[in-house]
């Protein structure tokens, strides 16, 4: 049993965390920045600590001054969050020599999940269905140039270390795959210190469609249904839903055994999501695992009346899972609301929050960490809210969100509410028609 958790992250996660902590009855521990000095999840917590200055590598990325946090506090457990050191499994074993809980999975499957070769790998070998592509690191140039012609273009390029579209390249002929090549290679190592590529083949007008899944430490794991993540920009996922518009009970089912067969395969322990490629045919193919809470956990939450964190840190502890499978009951939307100017190219705009309003009602929920006054870092990513709207229906929900995102108000900064208002007036995504490119090939402007 957990009895103080130190909670190595910031802003909504964190806060997220510690209420429900806070319900099951554990002391927490919120670490900050300087920069943070004056977020919410520092007074919400029991106990803060100062763990360094603005920058994250010097902060939220230092091991070192996490752990030390965690033990003059006498922590025991530690809870990622998403980002910073959810993924890593060097911090995952520090925690474990320090007789600290993770609360998520164990540092063997981290390795084997989170470097994206292997992961694939692992999947294949467990009989997931994957995408056609490299076996594992592409060692040339000139392997990746006989390879693409053996799959056939368009390919896709992408760093093994990589993620939120960092040291990734879609190359459509012959004549651009150097450059192409060269460009996510000297990307993947500034970003990762990694250069190692792989390959894909494009799968073109794709759905991003995940699987939820959770286990625990006694063998149980379960999947929680899916969520369409489809409406991108530059690979960040903007609005997420469950459940999906175009999965049925039977693609449901498939997927959902595909992933529970996976995350078996590396005895998994918490939640996790298995992401795929839906093409127009409903073949679905494996692309990665993210080995720990996700941010649009939220809408699996509402679709299914579940509490994903609570059971995060109870399997963490020991417990055996309390969920079951069983398919939605509700339909859930979440809009991300970030501190972007989506007239300029979706540019942040860090500053002070001069006024701020958030909806409510029945079915409406908001995640976030912002108040009036309150200064927004430039340091850390813009998302500075999620809205999530829940109704019986897909229609309600969307009737719902586009009341909730009107009642909403932040004065003092830009912010995307006028592009999720448009989205929510959009006809193809009313009718559920959005692929992972379908923002590349309209301008939300052209129409608001």
């Amino acid at each position: 049993m957990i009895k103080k958790l130190l909670i190595a992250n910031r802003g909504e996660i964190a806060l997220r965390v510690i209420r429900a902590c806070k319900e099951l009855g554990i002391k927490t521990v919120a670490v900050y920045s300087e920069a943070d000095k004056y977020s919410l999840h520092t007074k919400f917590a029991d106990e803060a600590v100062c763990v360094g200055p603005a920058q994250s590598k010097l902060s939220y990325l230092k091991v070192t001054s996490i752990i030390a946090a965690a033990e003059i506090t006498n922590a025991d457990a530690i809870h990622p969050g998403y980002g910073f050191l959810s993924e890593n499994a060097q911090f995952v074993q520090i925690c474990e020599d320090h007789n600290i809980t993770f609360v998520g999975p164990s540092a063997n499957a981290i390795n084997r999940m989170g470097n994206k070769s292997v992961a694939k790998e692992t999947m294949k070998a467990a009989g997931v269905p994957v995408v056609p592509g490299s076996e594992g690191i592409l060692k040339s140039l000139e392997q990746g140039k006989v390879l693409a012609e053996e799959i056939g273009y368009p390919v896709m390029l992408k760093a093994v270390a990589g993620g939120g579209g960092k040291g990734m390249r879609f190359v459509y002929d012959k004549e651009d795959f150097e450059k192409a090549y060269l460009t996510a290679s000297n990307e993947a190592e500034v970003s990762f210190s990694n250069a190692d590529l792989y390959m894909e083949k494009l799968v073109d007008n794709a759905r991003h469609i995940e699987i939820q899944v959770i286990g625990d430490k006694h063998g149980n794991l379960i999947h929680l249904n899916e969520r369409e993540c489809s409406t991108q920009r530059r690979h960040q996922k903007l609005i997420e839903e469950s459940p999906s518009p175009i999965v049925n009970a039977d693609l449901r089912r498939r997927m959902g055994e595909a992933s529970v067969k996976g995350a078996k395969a590396v005895n998994y322990v918490g939640p996790g999501t298995i992401e795929y490629l839906v093409d127009t045919d409903l073949n679905f193919y494996f692309m990665e695992m993210n080995t720990r809470i996700q941010v649009e956990h939220p809408v699996t939450e509402e679709a299914m009346s579940i509490d994903l964190i609570k059971e995060q840190i109870l399997v963490a502890g020991g417990d055996k899972l309390s969920l079951k499978e069983y398919a939605p009951k509700y339909h859930s939307i979440e809009c991300r609301i970030n501190a972007e100017d989506p007239d300029h190219g979706f540019r942040p705009t860090p500053g002070m929050i001069t006024s701020l309003h958030f909806p409510g009602g029945r079915g409406v929920r908001i995640d976030s960490h912002i108040y009036q006054g309150y200064s927004i870092p430039q340091h850390y990513d813009s998302m500075i809210a999620k809205l999530i709207c829940t109704a019986d229906t897909r229609g309600e929900t969307i009737q719902k969100m586009k009341r909730a995102l009107g009642e909403m108000v932040v004065e003092g900064i830009k912010t995307t509410i006028p592009f999720h208002l448009w989205m929510m007036d959009n006809p193809d995504f009313i009718a559920g028609n959005i692929d992972t490119k379908y923002l590349e090939r309209v301008n939300w402007k052209d129409n608001s």
